[in-house]
């Protein structure tokens, strides 16, 4: 039988999705691109904010139509799934099979019970499972350690995503993280790096470590944060050449944090730091654990110890009771420590989180002009910043071909995927060989968040 996936969210969801691609490889099922051609579709959802919840219900009723041709399970799986279960039932009977984060564990022996038509008494097991469990955040279960040997990874021959840990403790008051995957759970060092050494193996070459919160890694397990420490385990793999970490806590970044990034050439000179917002007021009812204070002198430190650092964040725009102070304070800070790399959010009401009850909601309009602005902002920003390397020779990472045939496309060390910029080489010969190959290249000129070179 054929099977088609569609991954929606986050990176930490894909490894999920890759795990399920896995199993059912090892279980002689064909993988195929097009969903018109499956014969089961499974939807590894979304349920964090309101537009992903949107997203993923679209893509459910979607695909729901295809049942009417050759599609004859649709599964649906994910965040949507553990935070909505009961709903979805009742309202999306196309759906053969709904799979919750906490019943990861027997994914497969639900898909067999939907295959031998057992499917509606496995699903009313699930859904008491549901009403007891969900009253209070506990750590769920993740993928035993031989499921995510035998993940297939979608994303490419050049890079992974690596997740060391499940789940959040921070409980942040707009977040829904633990009500949805749970306490933070950190998973044991050596099957993280037996997991990196079968994707050197495989050729990877660049390591995307992820968690919830990476800097709180270890804490569960060993008493002590451990990313420091598996950082510079995963470093002495064979094969590995680019290594990075993302959602990185301010909080959690202390001087060992710092020297490894700055002593060992495998990791990136690069930190992922959701700060949020930089106004104490707002950073309170946020239940965040740093102030301005600590924000600035981290981001001081970190340029001071590593001069070529590269520094992303996240911000959150529209708090409830974010007055038109505190947003100038944040525009102001933003213009004054000129990320190198930005993105905005605009705050969502989530069902159950402590925000959702705050009083001074701030209109849609006004969020949105807020997000508008920085934006703006940081696209001054990052050109200024990008215009200063015109001229200087970087090491790039040939990925691909733009569409009109004219440009190689790649990443320095300093641009995740899909997240940050690009480089488009000038193409002056069609050399394929160069896929997949790193570079020297020399800067030509820019655009707001990419950058034009030449092979050098």
């Amino acid at each position: 039988m054929n099977v088609g996936f569609i991954s929606l969210g986050c990176s930490k969801n894909l490894i999920d999705t890759e795990v399920a691609i896995g199993k059912f490889k090892s279980h002689n099922f064909t993988i195929v691109d097009d969903a018109r051609k499956a014969d089961i579709i499974v939807i590894n959802t979304c349920g964090f904010i309101a537009s992903a919840k949107e997203e993923a219900i679209n893509t459910i009723l979607e695909m729901a139509e295809l049942k009417n041709n050759k599609c004859k399970y649709l599964i649906v799986m994910g965040c949507l799934v553990q935070r909505y279960y009961e709903d979805l039932v009742k309202s999306l009977p196309e759906v053969d099979l709904f799979i919750k984060i906490e019943n990861y564990e027997t994914l497969w022996e639900q898909v067999e019970n939907m295959l031998q038509n057992k499917t509606k008494a496995k699903r009313e097991k699930n859904k008491q499972i549901g009403k007891m469990e969900n009253k209070k955040v506990n750590k769920l279960p993740m993928f035993k350690e031989e499921e995510y040997l035998k993940r297939e990874v979608s994303t490419g021959k050049n890079y992974a995503y690596l997740k060391i840990g499940e789940g959040c403790s921070n409980f942040c008051t707009y977040c829904a993280i633990p009500y949805i995957r749970g306490l933070f759970v950190s998973r044991p060092m050596e099957e993280i790096i037996e997991e990196a050494q079968g994707l050197a193996k495989k050729g990877i070459k660049e390591l995307i470590i992820i968690a919830q919160d990476t800097t709180k890694y270890g804490v569960d397990l060993y008493d002590t944060p451990k990313l420091p420490e598996l950082l510079n385990k995963i470093s002495r793999i064979d094969g590995i050449k680019w290594i990075r970490f993302l959602y990185s806590y301010p909080e959690g970044i202390n001087d060992e944090l710092i020297k490894e990034v700055k002593e060992n050439p495998k990791i990136c000179k690069y930190f992922d730091i959701p700060i949020q917002h930089i106004s104490d007021d707002v950073l309170k009812r946020m239940n965040r654990k740093t102030s301005k204070d600590d924000i600035i002198s981290l981001i001081n430190k970190i340029r001071r110890e590593i001069p070529n650092i590269i520094i992303r964040t996240t911000l959150m725009v529209g708090f409830p009771g974010e007055t038109e102070d505190n947003f100038n304070e944040l525009y102001d800070f933003v213009k004054k420590t000129k990320f190198d790399k930005l993105g905005v959010f605009k705050y969502s009401k989530e069902e159950n989180t402590i925000a959702e009850k705050m009083k001074n909601q701030i209109h849609y309009k006004t969020k949105e002009a807020r997000r508008n602005k920085i934006m703006l902002l940081q696209q001054e920003i990052s050109r200024n910043i990008l215009e200063k390397m015109i001229n200087k020779t970087i090491e790039v990472l040939i990925e691909n071909i733009s569409f009109d045939g004219k440009y190689y496309i790649g990443r320095t060390s300093g641009d995740v995927p899909e997240e940050d910029g690009l480089v488009y080489i000038e193409k002056k010969i069609d050399d394929k060989t160069l896929i997949n190959k790193f570079v020297k290249c020399k800067i030509t000129s820019v655009c707001e968040y990419d950058l034009i070179a030449k092979i050098i």
